[in-house]
């Protein structure tokens, strides 16, 4: 598989966590996909090769304390950059995490930040994973169903089985139906599971203003005194 597509060389902790998903046949052809799709696409696909498994070398296994769970990559030119939401420096923030920004301004009062890139989170154990790695410029979902949606299964279910403590953040009913399976005594004993409507527009007055997610997420972490997250960024 490796020699196929070398991204599916994660972060050790991560190599180790999902060893196993790692041998399964489908992502051999996952791979192929992908690298058909990067080298005759006739447009595009996002994130660039050496940032897909971005949100996994920011973020290691041993030190994810929350989960925030995406859709698909940002399909605009250089939008995407391996985690969910987050925009580069120099890119103007998308609807959507505008919108993060507004209810993370009434919840905590952080200022509206001058850039849309979240790796300061990611790099306080915050793992921005979206259900799907890649995308065709253009053309959002295009990378639906070919193997992506397993494998991050397979990430939310390691997390859930191996850890004792993580938030899990669903914002709107694709993210909580991906993760329906986390809805079982077991798991909910061991890790919150916070859910509101999606940020987009489209959505955002439907429950995801006024979720007080931000402020909730460090008010479980400081009952498990753990260190809380610095969300200015």
């Amino acid at each position: 598989m490796m020699d196929i597509f070398t991204p599916f060389i994660l972060e050790k902790s991560w190599q180790k966590a999902l060893e196993d998903e790692l041998s399964k046949p489908y992502l051999i052809h996952l791979a192929a996909f992908l690298e058909k799709e990067y080298t005759h696409s006739p447009v595009p696909i996002y994130p660039p090769k050496d940032l897909i498994f971005n949100a996994f070398y920011q973020t290691p296994f041993d030190d994810v304390k929350v989960v925030i769970v995406g859709q698909d990559p940002y399909h605009g030119k250089q939008q995407a950059h391996g985690l969910c939401f987050s925009v580069p420096h120099g890119i103007s923030p998308p609807p959507s995490l505008q919108n993060i920004f507004k209810e993370l301004e009434a919840d905590v009062g952080c200022p509206k930040p001058n850039h849309g890139c979240l790796l300061s989170w990611a790099k306080q154990g915050i793992l921005l994973l979206n259900a799907t790695l890649t995308v065709r410029e253009g053309d959002p979902m295009s990378h639906h169903r070919r193997g992506w949606e397993n494998f991050t299964d397979a990430v939310i279910r390691s997390l859930a089985e191996k850890k004792e403590f993580v938030i899990f953040v669903l914002w709107g009913k694709s993210a909580q139906d991906k993760c329906r399976f986390l809805q079982s005594p077991e798991i909910e004993k061991k890790h919150p599971i916070l859910t509101a409507a999606h940020p987009s527009p489209l959505s955002a007055h439907n429950g995801f203003f006024g979720c007080r997610h931000f402020s909730t997420i460090n008010t479980l972490l400081e009952k498990k005194e753990k260190k809380t997250i610095s969300w200015a960024i």
